[in-house]
């Protein structure tokens, strides 16, 4: 049940809430025992053989067994708030943090307990809610909704996965972590009215709030000491790093919910050498609901592009032509009613695309395919004690193929610096057993 905060008008917020319609505060507490066991190919030398070495093959696990949060739903604080304007107008604001209640600190960097998962105010009226702050971008929900396992847990879709920031998807040479996948800060957003008939849609743009310079010689570390320092030139500055923009337009009626996604984030950039690297992503979803059985389907392109303004990279050869890396994704999954609980299942899949390099392994524009790819399945049950507490159960297992690395989580990938050839990841499992309370 959510808790009104008007009776509480003896907290620091009391001058703001007192003008408010209404104030809530809202929350998820998710805790789950979590298993994870990770398996590497690791080859062994056995010796040498007319003076040549041999190696064999020795599979190795890493596993991890502990108390964390957030397998059903994400652990959160949150307040929100109203006010009627009159004349159909409204301003709201909503303030979420993340939490780790398995060890009682917040999803901060460094635990500290900040509004990192939505800080955003808003005007609505007809026309629409134009909102400002940091918001999810509308890539991401179509990854989210029209996944059963809704981006928690180990049943999270590889999708999700590979394009989330700093996570094991992000291949190095390959496929990059984009770190703006789920929220954007400092963006302005626009949101359709509610009322076209089942029609739905969002805008977003995020400032990247870099300084720039006029003329542009002085941007640091500055044209002289380029001149004094030609390596400089290959240097990043990501004068355009953090930059998202993107869009979402769908279609909600009855049993049926339709959706397609772009969006466009800036990875990368190098003012003197011309050069932006940005992750383009598009994706369509869907779910029907027959009742006894709702399906869930969805496919995603992510592909990482540099475009030059001087029509070359300093210091690059390209005997091969330019390509794109990235990776294609595709999920279809269901849940099923079963009394007082949901029958959840998933199978996802990722294909890489032009992640390697026999040519320049620190370049992902260079060298030839190597079509890494990883499949997914997940089965889960959730126990609906009341409408706010659940008891849940998920297990899952990623096969890695031809150099994916993706994970379930936990310990990392065996990898020794004993053997001259570096292990292959082949598979992970793990499982989720854990209790939900919203409030």
């Amino acid at each position: 049940m959510k808790k009104s905060l008007v009776a509480l008008a003896a907290l620091a917020v009391a001058g703001i809430a007192s003008a408010q319609s209404s104030v809530t505060l809202f929350g998820v507490v998710d805790a789950t025992i979590n298993g994870i066991s990770n398996k590497t190919d690791q080859p062994v030398f056995l010796g040498n053989v007319n003076g040549l070495p041999v190696f064999g093959v020795q599979s190795v696990t890493t596993s991890q067994t502990r108390l964390t949060n957030s397998g059903y739903n994400s652990s959160r604080l949150g307040f929100r708030g109203t006010e009627d304007l009159g004349g159909g107008l409204a301003a709201s604001f909503w303030l979420e943090a993340g939490m780790n209640n398995d060890d009682g600190t917040g999803a901060a960097t460094g635990g500290g307990l900040n509004f990192n998962r939505r800080s955003t105010v808003s005007l609505s009226g007809n026309f629409g809610e134009v909102r400002l702050g940091r918001d999810y971008t509308p890539t991401f929900w179509n990854d989210t909704v029209f996944d059963p396992f809704g981006t928690n847990g180990v049943g999270t879709n590889l999708i999700s996965t590979a394009n989330g920031f700093s996570s094991n998807g992000a291949r190095t040479g390959g496929f990059t972590a984009n770190q703006n996948y789920v929220r954007a800060s400092n963006s302005v957003g626009y949101f359709l009215p509610p009322n076209l008939g089942g029609f739905y849609g969002q805008v977003m743009y995020s400032f990247n709030e870099k300084t720039s310079y006029d003329p542009g010689g002085l941007t640091p570390p500055g044209s002289l000491a380029i001149v004094n320092n030609p390596a400089l030139l290959l240097v990043p500055g990501n004068e355009r790093a953090g930059r998202y923009g993107g869009g979402r337009i769908g279609y909600a009626n009855g049993p049926l919910d339709v959706a397609l996604a772009y969006g466009q984030s800036t990875i990368a950039s190098n003012f003197y050498a011309g050069t932006t690297n940005n992750l383009n992503t598009w994706n369509l979803g869907a779910s029907y609901d027959f009742g006894v059985v709702k399906l869930f389907g969805e496919y995603s392109n992510a592909e990482l592009k540099q475009e030059s303004s001087t029509g070359f990279i300093a210091g690059v050869t390209n005997p091969f032509g330019w390509r794109n890396p990235g990776a294609d994704g595709w999920l279809i999954g269901a849940t099923v009613p079963v009394g007082p609980g949901l029958i959840r299942l998933s199978y996802s899949a990722v294909n890489y695309k032009n992640t390697g390099s026999l040519i320049n392994p620190a370049n992902p524009f260079l060298g030839f395919n190597d079509d890494a790819k990883a499949d997914k399945f997940a089965l889960g049950y959730v126990h609906n004690l009341s409408k706010r507490t659940a008891l849940y159960a998920t297990v899952a297992y990623i096969n890695n193929k031809d150099g994916a690395d993706l994970v379930l989580g936990g310990p990392a990938f065996f990898s020794s610096s004993a053997t001259v050839v570096t292990g292959v990841p082949k598979s992970s499992t793990g499982y989720d057993f854990g209790i939900r309370h919203a409030f």
